[in-house]
């Protein structure tokens, strides 16, 4: 993994990071299966949203770091905020509250990866080598594989909403866009600043919406309290300023092939924390979404 930075930044944080970065992400589960009883989703999200601006502004202003220069620069920041965290949270946590399951919903979102290869070469003239766009196949196969027996216990079900698979669908596009429109504008941007102002725009999205549209549920209890915290400070200052990190270095087809580990580690963690049992298939799927990310980030 450490091919999708330079040579220049082979140091071992940086060897680190992609590792680092899909272990958090696929903490994101964790955090569904804690809050989902206790708040709405667009509520507890503008709530995470703002919170998240509120301490990485702190952080900016302690280490005295550079905020955007002029309009464009808050611009491009709150654009992919609104691309990255708003529409893409927003529509995941809305499409599981109205019946997606969340397996199904981790199966679209594992199609970033495809969407963003498609796009990165018209946009940014970034090309995407043979060799990584196999990487890219592999690691779709893999992840299909982790959730394929979910596929099949939801249809059991008694189906899945569209309208919700359309939402879900749609905030996948949202955060490939984001992808691409952070490493088209923010080569040069210090990533603190650039974070805080990008949660600035994802909760300028997501308050109306919540206040429109939800009742304001959020109950305060322990769970949705230590689920919020890590949410607040895991996913979205560490984990997100690992992700823009590993955008402003790498490539973004192979910073994207990442999003394929985090199925199989999300189904990994639900295994050991709620005793989810993990098929055969499952397993082997693990091990096909490894072989990928490390095909695509030879590529």
């Amino acid at each position: 993994m450490s091919r999708l930075l330079p040579l220049s930044d082979a140091s071992w944080p940086a060897r680190l990071a992609p590792g680092l970065f899909v272990l958090i992400w696929a903490t994101g589960f964790v955090v569904a299966r804690l809050i989902a009883p206790h708040a709405e989703p667009l509520t507890f999200l503008a709530v995470r949203f703002g919170l998240t601006a509120l301490v990485l502004t702190g952080i900016a202003l302690a280490a005295g770091a550079t905020w955007p220069r002029g309009w464009r620069g808050w611009r491009d920041a709150m654009v992919a905020g609104i691309l990255i965290h708003g529409l893409y949270l927003d529509a995941v946590f809305w499409a599981v509250h109205r019946g997606l399951p969340a397996g199904i919903a981790a199966l679209v979102a594992s199609l970033q990866p495809l969407l963003t290869a498609a796009v990165a070469g018209p946009l940014l003239g970034e090309r995407v080598s043979p060799l990584r766009w196999l990487g890219i196949a592999v690691g779709l196969v893999g992840a299909g594989l982790v959730l394929a027996p979910r596929i099949g216990a939801a249809g059991a079900a008694g189906g899945i909403p569209p309208e919700a698979l359309g939402v879900c669908f749609c905030g996948t596009i949202a955060i490939t866009l984001g992808t691409l429109w952070q490493k088209r504008t923010a080569a040069a941007v210090d990533l603190r600043t650039n974070a805080a102002a990008q949660f600035v725009g994802a909760l300028l999205l997501t308050l109306p919406l919540a206040l429109l549209t939800e009742r304001g549920e959020f109950d305060f209890s322990a769970p949705l309290l230590l689920g919020l915290a890590w949410a607040v400070l895991g996913l979205s200052v560490g984990g997100i300023l690992i992700l823009l990190g590993l955008i402003r270095r790498g490539a973004v087809a192979g910073v994207a092939a990442l999003f394929y580990l985090v199925p199989p580690v999300s189904a990994a963690m639900a295994f050991g924390l709620f005793g989810e049992t993990l098929a055969p298939v499952q397993l082997l799927g693990m091990v096909v979404a490894v072989v990928g990310v490390a095909i695509a980030s030879r590529g």
